[in-house]
């Protein structure tokens, strides 16, 4: 049969949108190695397979994590021998970028948001509001360095200095990743991109972020051509958690708990969120 002898190129389309972070524990979403092991498997196994396509619209997140997940793309490509393309969404900055760097290719819209390409620390200082309150905090810790950075605690020269070491191996390794990824398709020194700055992806193809502007569905039937069929990979729940509730936060059988620790945690990972989506006019 013809329909045999001649398969209809295949893509898979693996879509990585969110803040990157491991929070499987928590019950909460968020792009992580863990979560996303089958999601890749199943992608790079499919017959017929052309490329896969990763659909990125990321802030950024964790270091770890964008590591950890570049590495697997990475291996899974080499391994299958396919290539991977990149498509930027609204932002792939930071961590996001990361990720996209572990495509073969990436491509954006011209008013996509690229780059970021460093390490920030952010949090607050609690010390003068529990004084306010007239809380007093008893903290005991064997290890000089146990307090390190201790919000209810007034900021330590020391402290920070050790935190910007630590954010200097993170850069190192960020920067290294992005130099043998973009090898020779950088077009302006690196002092003027490794800085933590973004750019529209009209701009960062002149810089050499990106390697085309497109939209997904048109750059793969452009190469595979019109018949060229789009495969989605989802991460899934199996149909017993689906029926039972197994996921949610609550078990089936038990009447709905107020908890306020889970609240006020809840609370802080939107604002989080929110913050890093904020900063990309997001």
């Amino acid at each position: 049969m013809p329909g045999f002898r001649d398969p209809k190129p295949i893509v898979a389309v693996v879509r990585l949108a969110g803040v990157i972070a491991d929070r499987s524990g928590l019950g909460r979403s968020g792009l992580s190695a863990a979560s996303l092991v089958t999601v890749l498997e199943s992608a790079f196994e499919m017959p017929h397979l052309k490329a896969v396509a990763l659909s990125i619209n990321s802030p950024g997140g964790s270091p770890v994590q964008s590591s950890l997940i570049g590495k697997r793309i990475r291996a899974l490509a080499d391994k299958h021998e396919i290539p991977v393309i990149a498509f930027a969404e609204d932002v792939a900055a930071s961590g996001g970028y990361w990720l996209a760097c572990a495509a073969d290719e990436i491509f954006a819209d011209e008013s996509s948001i690229i780059g970021s390409i460093g390490v920030i620390s952010a949090g607050f200082g609690f010390q003068n509001a529990i004084e306010k309150l007239g809380v007093e905090r008893r903290v005991h810790a064997a290890g000089k360095m146990k307090s390190t950075l201790d919000p209810f605690l007034p900021e330590k020269p020391e402290d920070v200095e050790r935190l910007v070491e630590l954010q200097q191996d993170v850069f190192d390794i960020f920067t290294a990743m992005v130099r043998d990824r973009r090898k020779g398709k950088l077009t302006v020194p690196e002092e003027e991109i490794f800085t933590g700055a973004f750019w529209t992806g009209r701009r960062a193809l002149a810089l050499g972020l990106v390697d085309g502007l497109g939209e997904l569905t048109e750059v793969m039937e452009e190469r595979y051509g019109d018949k060229v069929q789009f495969r989605p990979v989802e991460q899934r729940q199996s149909w017993f958690k689906q029926k039972l509730g197994l996921g949610a936060r609550t078990a089936f059988w038990s009447q709905p708990q107020i908890n306020i620790s889970s609240i006020v945690d809840d609370a802080f990972v939107a604002i989080e969120d929110r913050s890093l989506w904020n900063k990309f006019g997001l």
